[in-house]
């Protein structure tokens, strides 16, 4: 692995699962990521944990706590945010400078909301980004369903924004 590269992991919080029907694949997903999460600590690269909070997901709160089936340590890094986009008014791209960060690899949720903002952000900030397949979620929806949701976005991400691994 790129020794300046980091994890970044999106809005995986018991809210979300409070609020909908539910998040697809979520059991394979927080797997999937917590492999990832495996791989960036086995080679000592930075792991940062996004936490969305707003008035429905109050920080602090138990909507607010990461899933506990994470392996969230206290030595990882946490921001909060209170938009779609993480880099906005939040201290994430100050904490990436502070670990000469190059390279992002992105998971978490929702796919459509919080995932494509930030992936599409640090694209445009200059960052060279990564997503293993699958590790985004989110709802079904009034008009697509979460799986329809998923690989749309991965066709627009894929070479675009990110590279795929």
């Amino acid at each position: 692995m790129h020794p300046n590269k980091a994890l970044i992991v999106i809005d995986l919080q018991n809210g979300l699962e409070t609020v909908g029907t539910g998040l697809f694949q979520l059991t394979d997903v927080l797997s999937g990521v917590n492999q990832r999460i495996a791989d960036y600590r086995t080679n000592h690269l930075p792991i940062i944990f996004i936490q969305h909070e707003d008035a429905e997901i109050v920080a602090g709160s138990q909507d607010w706590q990461l899933f506990t089936q994470l392996d969230a340590q206290t030595e990882d890094f946490y921001v909060g945010k209170t938009h779609a986009n993480s880099f906005y008014q939040t201290n994430l791209k100050e904490l990436l400078d502070s670990l000469s960060v190059s390279e992002l690899e992105f998971c978490g949720a929702q796919t459509e909301y919080c995932v494509d903002t930030t992936i599409r952000m640090a694209h445009g900030l200059g960052y060279t980004c990564f997503m293993k397949r699958g590790l985004s979620t989110t709802f079904n929806n009034d008009l697509l369903g979460a799986q329809s949701i998923i690989q749309h976005h991965e066709n627009l991400w894929d070479k675009r924004f990110l590279t795929f691994i």
